[in-house]
C-alpha cells in the first residue's frame, strides 16, 4: 500500500490550475502552429498572430491566457494499492482548487447555487470524476473549462439506424450551430455510446486527450480525419470571422451502448483548450 498525503494533492492541484491557465499545453501549440500555416484567410491568418501574441504576453507576465478561468474539472485516476492520508480527497482537491485560483489571482466564476447565483469566491467546487484502475500511482489531469464553448455542447440520443452518417451529421450541425460563440478555432470532443451521461463525460474527457495520440480504432480514426475536413469546411474561420480552420483538431472516445440507442454527445473547447495531467 503506498500513501499519498492529502496536503501533496492539495499542492498538486493548486499547481495545475496555475499552470493550466498561464500556458498551452504542448499538443496546442504544435496544432496552432500549424493551422496558422494552412490557414487562407488573411483576416484568419492576422487572427492566429493575435492568440500567438498573447500566449508569448500570457507566459512572460503571467497573465491568464484567457479571462474566463474556467470551472475546474479534474480527472482522478487513483490506483487500487494507493491509500490517501492526512484527510478526504475531495476535499483536498478543492483546496487545492481554491488555492490555485485565489494565490494565482485567477477569475473566480463559480456560483454556490444554479439559481440563487452567489459567487463563491474560490472557484470551488470543482467537476471531479474517479476512476479506479490498478497500480500504486494516483494521475490527475485539471481542465479548466469556459463557459463560452461549454454553453455549445450538444447531446444527441440517435437511433441505431442512424449509423456513423449520422453521428456525422449531428457533430457537424453541433459546430455550425455554435459558429463563433465557441471562440474558434476550436477543438471538438465527441462521444459516443453509453448512456445520456456516459457519452457526455467522453466528449469532456476527450478534449484532454493529446492531439499526439490517435485512436486504436481505424474507424475512429477515418472519422476524426472527415470530421475535422468537414467543420473545417463550414468557413467559420478563426474569431468566427471566416476562413479555413475552424478547428484544430476532433478527439472522438467511443464506448459500449444498448441495442436500442445510439449517444452521441458534443463538446466543444475554444482555441486554448487547457489541460494539466500530473502523476503522483
Amino acid at each position: 500500500m503506498r500513501k499519498i498525503t492529502c496536503s501533496t494533492i492539495t499542492d498538486t492541484i493548486r499547481e495545475m490550475c496555475i499552470e493550466a491557465n498561464h500556458y498551452l499545453s504542448g499538443d496546442m501549440k504544435r496544432v496552432m502552429g500549424e493551422a496558422a500555416q494552412k490557414e487562407e484567410s488573411p483576416l484568419g491568418k492576422q487572427i492566429f498572430g493575435q492568440l500567438e501574441e498573447n500566449l508569448v504576453i500570457a507566459a512572460n507576465q503571467q497573465i491568464p491566457i484567457c479571462q474566463d478561468t474556467g470551472m475546474a474539472v479534474i480527472f482522478v485516476k487513483v490506483g487500487q494499492d494507493v491509500h490517501v492520508d492526512g484527510g478526504n480527497l475531495t476535499e483536498a482537491i478543492n483546496e487545492g482548487v481554491r488555492r490555485g485560483y485565489t494565490e494565482g489571482y485567477l477569475r473566480k466564476s463559480v456560483v454556490k447555487d444554479p439559481i440563487l447565483r452567489e459567487n463563491t469566491k474560490d472557484n470551488t467546487p470543482a467537476v471531479i470524476h474517479y476512476d479506479i484502475v490498478p497500480g500504486g500511482q494516483m494521475e490527475i489531469t485539471v481542465a479548466p473549462k469556459g463557459f463560452g464553448s461549454e454553453n455549445m455542447s450538444r447531446i444527441f440520443m440517435l437511433k441505431p439506424a442512424d449509423g456513423i452518417e449520422g453521428v456525422k451529421q449531428a457533430v457537424v450541425t453541433a459546430v455550425k450551430d455554435a459558429g463563433p460563440n465557441a471562440c474558434p478555432p476550436m477543438v471538438v470532443g465527441v462521444g459516443i455510446g453509453g448512456t445520456f451521461e456516459k457519452c457526455a463525460l467522453l466528449a469532456k474527457k476527450a478534449l484532454t486527450r493529446s492531439l499526439d495520440a490517435r485512436p486504436d480504432q481505424g474507424y475512429v480514426r477515418d472519422l476524426e480525419d472527415e470530421l475535422l475536413e468537414r467543420i473545417n469546411g463550414l468557413g467559420i474561420g478563426p474569431g468566427g470571422l471566416g476562413g479555413s480552420q475552424t478547428a484544430l483538431a476532433v478527439n472522438v472516445e467511443t464506448y459500449p451502448t444498448h441495442i436500442a440507442g445510439l449517444p452521441v454527445a458534443v463538446n466543444i473547447c475554444c482555441h486554448v483548450n487547457r489541460h494539466v495531467t500530473r502523476i503522483l
